[in-house]
């Protein structure tokens, strides 16, 4: 349990009691043995620490209780904490508390909710270097630059006996110009969107072409039924496989055929609107039966065509106009390596070592000041008033501030932290 703000030292004593008696002042950052509770009615042996402010989390002083995780215990002690003055934290609460108190920016508040719902390890690992600063580094140098391009015009505004306005304004063009590509590099939805969702991989064929036995193989489990029967999948089954860090979102789907009964066109249909929507395309093909338009007609790019059942004697060897081909046996494992390899240059990422925006709000407000930028080159190219473009600088660094929260709102500050869980 954690207690945070300047009456978290009171607090803790008055509801922990230390078996080492007889130090007047707890020392800061040490871990302590005692008890929670009177006295003379302990709940719980816990450990409790104090982090006077402002080496904590917070920045302010904070108190933290280590109980047994027993519902009672941790219900009781939270009671007694309450009791002596506490109140139950709102949501982000804590984290919220040290980016007020500027331990932290906005930026690095919300890649701690990203570390806390990260779905696999690329995730957690680009939380972690927004944590340290990676996008706040991006848009400080940003904001610095536009700083510097402001004051230049200004200054070219104000004192123009002794600056030469254009000379003043090819450099000031150049550099609006240079910052808005700068930003737009650094924006990377396709990061974004497979760091918080996956790669979304769809896996369709005709019925019996042996995509339930691929999805069981890529998972190394038996997930998905798998019988002789035609149409033995009516429904969409997806499940998760973990490739290098990155999570891909496998989705097994009916056979697709026009001759089903009523439950199976359902399947079907769902079928087709998961293809619609997916990152990539797995169109599985019998190998060992003879090649029929309906095979044809499912290669729609981004897809990766599967020569499946290539145990059994071929009757196809290619599959005209795909870009990505790969032979297997779902049944034996013949060519699975293969095919998660296709599938790990499918998902992969840029280089970590590149400092990029991977959240869509950081996207957004980074685009929205590279759009003002390219205003202010338009506005400076048509010969407008310098004013013009003064303007357009300053939202341009409007929206870069959004996004370390020196110019955002409260409310959509409010709105950002309601997101957290209770504990953070």
């Amino acid at each position: 349990m954690r207690i945070s703000g300047p009456q978290a030292e009171r607090i803790l004593y008055d509801i922990f009691h230390a078996k080492r008696k007889g130090r007047t002042a707890p020392l800061s950052h040490q871990l302590t043995l005692g008890w929670v509770g009177a006295p003379d009615n302990p709940i719980d042996e816990a450990m409790a620490v104090l982090m006077r402010a402002p080496r904590s989390y917070t920045r302010e002083d904070v108190a933290e209780i280590h109980c047994h995780g027993a519902p009672y215990t941790v219900h009781e002690t939270v009671r007694l904490a309450v009791k002596a003055g506490a109140r139950p934290a709102e949501p982000g609460e804590f984290t919220r508390r040290a980016f007020e108190n500027g331990r932290i920016d906005l930026a690095q508040a919300e890649a701690v909710m990203a570390l806390i719902g990260a779905q696999g390890a690329k995730a957690a690992q680009d939380a972690l270097r927004q944590m340290r600063g990676g996008a706040s580094k991006i848009i400080l140098e940003a904001r610095a630059e536009a700083i510097r391009l402001l004051a230049g015009l200004e200054a070219a505004v104000d004192f123009p006996e002794e600056i030469d306005e254009s000379e003043a304004m090819a450099g000031l063009r150049e550099g609006a110009a240079s910052l808005a590509a700068t930003l737009r590099a650094a924006c990377n939805p396709r990061a974004e969107k497979l760091l918080r969702e996956g790669l979304d991989v769809v896996i369709a064929g005709r019925p019996n072409a042996g995509k339930s036995t691929l999805l069981n193989a890529l998972l190394g489990e038996e997930r998905a039924i798998v019988t002789d029967l035609p149409g033995t999948t009516r429904d969409t089954l997806t499940e998760r496989l973990e490739l290098d860090g990155l999570i891909v979102q496998l989705t097994d789907t009916a056979g697709l055929r026009e001759d089903g009964d009523a439950v199976e066109e359902i399947g079907v249909a769902r079928a087709r609107a998961a293809l619609e929507c997916a990152d990539l395309r797995l169109i599985v093909v019998d190998a060992s039966a003879p090649l029929e338009p309906e095979d044809e007609a499912l290669i729609v790019e981004p897809c990766i065509v599967v020569l499946n059942k290539c145990d059994l004697p071929p009757c196809i060897n290619r599959y005209g106009g795909a870009a990505r081909i790969v032979e297997v046996s779902a049944l034996t494992g013949q060519g699975l390596p293969e095919l998660l390899d296709t599938l790990r240059e499918a998902a992969a990422l840029p280089d970590a070592s590149q400092a990029s925006l991977t959240r869509a709000r950081h996207i957004a407000a980074a685009t929205q000041a590279a759009q003002a930028l390219e205003e202010a080159v338009a506005a400076m190219d048509t010969g407008f008033p310098t004013d013009v473009a003064a303007i357009d600088l300053k939202r341009a660094l409007d929206a870069l501030g959004s996004i370390t929260g020196e110019t955002l709102s409260e409310d959509v500050i409010d709105a950002i932290f309601a997101n957290f869980c209770v504990g953070k």
